[in-house]
Order: structure tokens, then sequence, then C-alpha cells
């Protein structure tokens, strides 16, 4: 409670200085993310969203650079008029500071994010369109260097054995699992294709808002290059009910013929891909740090609990549909 209400002032003063007018209503927290904060600004001037970057993520040696390359990337996608919600500039910089709190500040843009069980075949084909226009903005051959991953399960284990049994009995049972889904991964990524391109990284369906048929892509602090294969592929799992473990491979043959048929190029060797599919086991370690109160506020500590139980279920509904994957694009 004190942590929201030391935002709350935060957000009072950002109005004062960047004139966007007395608030009309108290702002308000919005749900979906699991890194940064968002809030609400409604004043008399306009409506508004603000993102409040994650501080230990600011933190990072590579952190400025990083968003300084998205905001780059940001401004491309916006010059080629792609279905984005970009930040608003101010003299120059879209990403602010007051009082040392890094943000982003956004207008408001009335859609909301589709469900899992809400998603048609109309939301697959059009964000298959939409990524194979990202992808086609700037291609690089020869290029895409991707890194292994080395965590040491372990350690983890015995971390979470003093201070949660929950989470130490659940890595114990998934150990296997896990060990050998980073060796299969790092082994597949030598044979990755090269090419890399311009990549939303979390275009998952809560970071989309709709209005009936139109949409806005949000949370575009994760452009980068990397690789188009990769997340296409991914992507195509998200929207067909991965996040739900329960994949319809309908809306999943949707997304890849919708992305192929904008112009989105399809890989050769899909089983690399599945193996190199592990980027999940970067976003278990973070959040096994965050449930270990590592590199985090006190309130990030129940996030982290949750998301690695759910993402160690995600591990274990990806290698039981392995065959089911494969047997719908091969």
């Amino acid at each position: 409670m004190k942590e929201q209400n030391n935002d709350i002032l935060l957000l009072k003063k950002i109005c004062r200085q960047y004139d966007l007018g007395v608030l009309i209503k108290p702002p308000f927290a919005l749900k979906g993310g699991f890194m940064h904060k968002m809030y609400a600004l409604f004043t008399e001037k306009g409506k508004y969203a603000v993102k409040l970057l994650n501080p230990y993520v600011m933190q990072r040696a590579d952190a400025l650079e990083n968003f300084q390359t998205a905001e780059r990337l940001e401004l491309l996608l916006e010059k080629n008029k792609l279905p984005i919600l970009p930040a608003i500039s101010f003299g120059d910089r879209k990403m602010q500071q007051t009082d040392g709190q890094y943000f982003y500040l956004y207008p408001w843009y009335d859609g909301k994010v589709i469900k899992g069980q809400d998603i048609k075949e109309k939301h697959c084909k059009k964000i298959g369109k939409i990524l194979a226009r990202i992808h086609a903005l700037d291609c690089r051959r020869d290029s895409y260097l991707p890194e292994e991953i080395h965590i040491d399960w372990d350690y983890y284990a015995e971390q979470f054995f003093i201070k949660n049994k929950e989470l130490y009995q659940l890595l114990v049972n998934n150990r296997k699992l896990l060990i050998e889904s980073q060796e299969k991964g790092n082994k597949a990524l030598k044979y990755m294709p090269k090419k890399e391109a311009v990549c939303h990284n979390d275009m998952d369906a809560k970071n989309v808002l709709w209005a009936g048929d139109e949409c806005r892509i949000i949370d575009l602090e994760c452009l980068s290059y990397s690789s188009p294969y990769m997340e296409m592929y991914e992507l195509a799992l998200c929207w067909s009910g991965y996040e739900e473990c329960n994949i319809d491979f309908n809306l999943f043959q949707t997304f890849i013929s919708a992305y192929e048929k904008a112009g989105g190029e399809l890989p050769i060797d899909w089983e690399v891909l599945y193996d190199c599919n592990f980027g999940r086991l970067e976003w278990l370690e973070y959040n096994m740090k965050r449930a270990l109160g590592i590199d985090c506020s006190k309130e990030e500590v129940a996030v982290g609990i949750s998301e690695v139980k759910d993402t160690i279920a995600h591990a274990r509904y990806y290698a039981v549909v392995k065959d089911e994957i494969l047997n719908s694009v091969l």
C-alpha cells in the first residue's frame, strides 16, 4: 500500500511537470504486465496511460541502450503506419524521468485485451499479417547470433529448499525436463537460420488492444533485431492457446498461413524451431530470482512465485504436445 501511495504522488507530479492537466479522478492501476507498472491518468485535458519502468530492470548495464534501440525501431514502425500505440515524445525523447523514476506516457486507447478463450481465426489472421509486415521492415541475412543459456537448476533448488519448499519440490520433480530442454535448445541453436529482422519480442494477446476489428500493439520497449522464424513460431503458439495449455491447432495453422500469405518466410526445419523455443527457461530463471527476492521489490515476490508455477506448467505441456505441433506443420 505504501508503494502504491508513493506511485500516486509521483503520478500527480508527472501531471504537473508535463502539463497534462488536473486529475479528474484518482490514478488507477492497469492489469496485464508482469514486469513494469501501468496506471491510467484521466485529466481535464485528456486520458493517458503511464508505464513506470521497473527500477531493478533499469539498473542493468544494457538497459538504457536496449530502450534506445527499441525507441528507434518504434519510430520505424510509426513511419510505416503499423497499428501500434507509440509513446508520447517530450523534447524529442520518449523515455522520461521524474525523481529517478523512468517512465513512458501514452495516449489513451479505448480498447481491450482479448482473453485466450475468445481468440478467433480473424484475430490470428490479422496478427499474423501484421507480424509479417513488421519482419519485412528491415531484414538482415547471416547476422543472427543466438546465445546459449546455462541455468544452474540445482542452485535454485537449493535456494528454494531453504525458502520455499513448494517451489523446491516443483523444481526437483521437473529437473530432468528442464535440463533436457536446455541441452536440446543449445544444440539446436547451431542449426538456426542466421536471418534476423525487426521483432516485437512480446506480441502475445496481452499486448494487443482491440476495438472491434481494429487493434493497437502496445509494450514496444522490447523491440529489437532477432529471429523472425522464432517470433513467428512463438506467437503462433501463444495466439492459439499455448498460454492456457490448450493449443487449438486450427488457430495455430491459421496464424502461420496468414503470416506466409502476407510475405513472411517459413522455416525449413520446424523441429529446430521447436527445440530452440526455450526462451521460457530464461523467463523461468528471472521469476525464480523474483520468487527468492533477488533484485526486485517485495511486491514482486508473489508475482515471481506465480510465474514460476505457470512457466513450469507450460514447459510440461510443451513437451507433451511436441508430436502434435510438428505434425500440424510438416
